[in-house]
């Protein structure tokens, strides 16, 4: 079974914690990350001064921000199938 793997080529904000973003295979999603910065890890980017300071990392092809937050390339290629699941999973993380 092939294992496709996915990087981020280009991305755009496009309003409060939305993202464009196209990939290796020239799909493009549109995420609005809000629902999902619950946690440690995500919490701060919520201050949108903070969120907008993502990049596309050189080395892995991925979104980070400057607190090492990142997400899987693989779920931000899949995101209309996984979001559902990855806002519950984040909103666990808010009473942790």
């Amino acid at each position: 079974m092939e294992h496709l793997i996915y990087h981020i080529t280009d991305f755009e904000i496009v309003a409060p914690h939305s993202l464009w973003i196209r990939f290796n295979d020239n799909t493009e999603q549109t995420i609005d990350f809000e629902p999902v910065l619950h946690g440690e890890i995500y919490t701060p980017l919520r201050d949108p001064t903070f969120f907008n300071q993502v990049r596309l990392d050189p080395e892995v092809r991925t979104l980070i921000w400057p607190n090492d937050a990142d997400f899987d390339t693989a779920d931000l290629h899949d995101w209309p199938e996984i979001k559902g699941e990855f806002i519950r999973h984040a909103q666990k993380w808010e009473t942790t």
